[in-house]
């Protein structure tokens, strides 16, 4: 069997050598041509299509020492996968040993000390159907389907972010498994530097196999939701989310996206595939304060569909995961804006209106409130001065309209960043982002994060990331 060596040379695993890596394991090994290879080495965004060697599907913090043991001792490249939802396909690489998180899905909470357990391999949606029962939340993203390590160590916004910061500021603790296959714990008291670097540095540093976030008190009940409107409304529609968003309490946070209209059943079929503007709320304090917010947005001008109510916490963490299914076709461009200016708003309906596809959009993003209460120095993810991110986001179904849709992204952003912080968020960035853009997203900690990296991990073993390399 052909795979690679962490420097790229071509080497030839013998069975013997394969069979030697399953006596380790108690989870499955897979090999190109096993059952179950394929639905492990395949990830989110179908525009990444790549062979690892071997595929172990971990069980436990145990397998991934063995592993990483397993890679040292043959110089075998590695990549980690978690939920597998990274737009850049990190979690995949041809020729490697791919650690396959995914069967190590387990969340304890304890409700007293308001903190969460998760292993490496869940979903946002496992750590909300569990804190949940208690009446209680994570700081995570928006999509369920995402998974919480890739999105923790990029930093990692959504709803609950303008209240308490980037999911990474909301981290006390993460067990590790380090480049020399050791299990260690990073937190503020032991291995501070580690944990400095894990919270927005990226998978850099070691494997992370569980991690414990900070919880607060949310739902059961939310108040949140979509409102649509046709495009022709959109100049009005985004003035007032300019306007609502300056004064918005952090328990609102608002999302404002123009896209050709899905066919959801809350909109009228005749505006199916039509274009739309939409606006996107969850309040995440008492409900019968949240009716009053958004009561501007629900009675503003003649809306096509309105599903902005009281619901549960867990189903507005859902509401967005069919625009963004595994296997489409995914190309983004992104950046922090430190205000939402009524000049980029005209150019966010003039590039909307170029949309390729039926899956695209333009979304803004509100994150303003603690975040920026931080020095940048705090974590890695520094870019404390970002209030909102823009993400123009192509979406379509067939490889042979990859141009013309990546076309349209790269048109969009290049018209739009001007009005950028100079920042980007690193969980953004896809396959083609060179060293510039990773700077974007790091900015002053690239320095610090070099001399971590050289500390945990001087031979570079983890590199299939936004790697960072050691001084």
């Amino acid at each position: 069997m052909k795979a690679k060596t962490m420097e790229g040379r071509e080497i030839d695993l013998k069975q013997e050598t394969l069979d030697g890596l399953k006596m380790r394991l108690l989870g499955p090994v897979f090999a190109p041509g096993d059952a179950g290879y394929d639905e492990s080495r395949t990830v989110w965004n179908g525009m990444i299509d790549r062979k690892p060697a071997l595929v172990a599907r971990c069980l436990g913090t145990a397998d991934v020492m063995a592993c990483v043991r397993f890679a040292r001792e043959h110089e075998l490249l590695l990549c980690l996968k978690g939920g597998g939802h990274n737009i850049a396909g990190l979690a995949t690489t041809d020729g490697a040993l791919m650690l396959d998180m995914s069967l190590m899905r387990g969340v304890w909470v304890d409700p007293q000390k308001k903190v969460a357990h998760a292993q490496a391999g869940c979903l946002l949606g496992d750590v909300d159907r569990e804190t949940q029962v208690h009446g209680l939340a994570a700081v995570l993203g928006f999509v369920s389907l995402t998974g919480i390590t890739g999105l923790t160590l990029g930093g990692g916004f959504g709803y609950l972010t303008r209240r308490w910061g980037w999911t990474s500021d909301n981290v006390v603790g993460m067990n590790v498994v380090t480049a020399d296959a050791r299990l260690v714990r990073a937190s503020s008291d032991e291995n501070a530097d580690l944990f400095w670097g894990l919270r927005g540095g990226g998978g850099n540093f070691g494997v992370v196999t569980g991690i414990d976030y900070v919880l607060y008190s949310v739902g059961p009940e939310v108040v949140g939701g979509v409102v649509a409107w046709p495009a022709s409304a959109a100049p009005k529609v985004l003035e007032l989310y300019r306007t609502l968003a300056e004064k918005a309490p952090p328990e609102l946070t608002l999302v404002a996206l123009m896209r050709p209209a899905p066919p959801a059943p809350w909109l009228p079929k005749d505006m199916h595939g039509k274009p739309i503007v939409a606006m996107l709320a969850c309040y995440s304090g008492r409900p019968e304060d949240g009716e009053k917010l958004v009561a501007p947005i629900k009675s503003f001008g003649n809306p096509i569909g309105d599903v902005l109510v009281r619901r549960p916490y867990a189903q507005m963490q859902s509401l967005l995961d069919a625009t963004q299914p595994k296997g489409r076709r995914y190309y983004w461009k992104s950046e922090y804006l430190s205000r939402i200016e009524p000049v980029l708003c005209e150019k966010v309906i003039a590039h909307a209106a170029k949309i390729r596809s039926p899956h695209s959009a333009v979304i803004l993003f509100q994150i303003e409130g603690a975040l920026n209460q931080l020095k940048d120095e705090h974590s890695p993810v520094g870019n404390r001065d970002a209030r909102y991110v823009l993400n123009v986001a192509g979406s379509w179904e067939k490889a042979d309209e990859d141009k013309a849709n990546v076309e349209w992204a790269r048109e969009a952003w290049s018209d739009m960043k001007s009005f950028s912080t100079g920042g980007t968020y690193i969980n953004f960035l896809t396959e083609d982002e060179g060293p510039e853009r990773i700077e974007a997203a790091l900015g002053k900690g690239l320095q610090r994060l070099a001399e971590v990296k050289a500390k945990w991990d001087p031979q570079n073993v983890f590199r299939t990331n936004r790697n960072i390399k050691p001084v």
